[in-house]
């Protein structure tokens, strides 16, 4: 599977070790993805950070036998990690653990080990918390910062969270983002 090497740091937080972090740590990205759910962009990929300050590390088995109400805790600690911890702890935990029993506590494995974009869409689709959004999203990062095969057929044409590749991007990407939702939501209204 041919890959592209990795790039120093995914510019989704304004924030250079969180940044770093999501580009090196294949976890840390999938983590982030996972609390990409009511919170802004940055606010869900500087989680991983948190929570690897918090905890000590980001290694999967560690997160998926750490007891769930001092993970709790530990999403709750101001700052939080996310506005609704006790539910996102969990499916971070839940995702630490498929990570752990499907490839070894080595998150890359989901991509760098899939047979073809069917299988990686299998694999992505499975973990917790995953729809449509967060595979299309995933895939176009996988491809456009990864060069990830597989993952090339499961991005979307539109912009994504794969075409930001500086703080600069990000910004256009939110306002963009915001943009959209304004419009769905005026749509919706008439």
């Amino acid at each position: 599977m041919a890959t592209k090497s990795r790039p120093a740091a995914l510019h989704f937080t304004g924030h250079d070790e969180a940044d770093a972090l999501l580009a090196e740590e294949p976890l840390a990205l999938l983590i982030g993805f996972a609390l990409d759910q009511q919170v802004t962009v940055p606010t869900a990929f500087l989680g991983p950070l948190k929570l690897k300050q918090r905890l000590g590390s980001l290694d999967a088995r560690e997160i998926a036998g750490a007891d769930p109400g001092e993970l709790e805790r530990m999403f709750r600690e101001k700052p939080a990690i996310h506005r609704f911890p006790g539910s996102m702890a969990k499916r971070v935990q839940e995702l630490a653990a498929v990570v752990v029993d499907e490839y070894g506590g080595q998150a890359e494995r989901i991509w760098t080990q899939a047979a073809d974009s069917a299988d990686l869409r299998k694999r992505i689709s499975s973990l917790p918390g995953f729809g449509d959004m967060k595979l299309k999203s995933l895939s176009a990062v996988l491809a456009k910062r990864f060069g990830i095969d597989a993952a090339q057929e499961l991005a979307p044409n539109h912009p994504t969270l794969g075409d930001v590749d500086s703080p600069e991007a990000l910004e256009e990407y939110q306002a963009k983002k915001r943009a959209h939702k304004a419009e769905m939501r005026a749509k919706r209204q008439t």
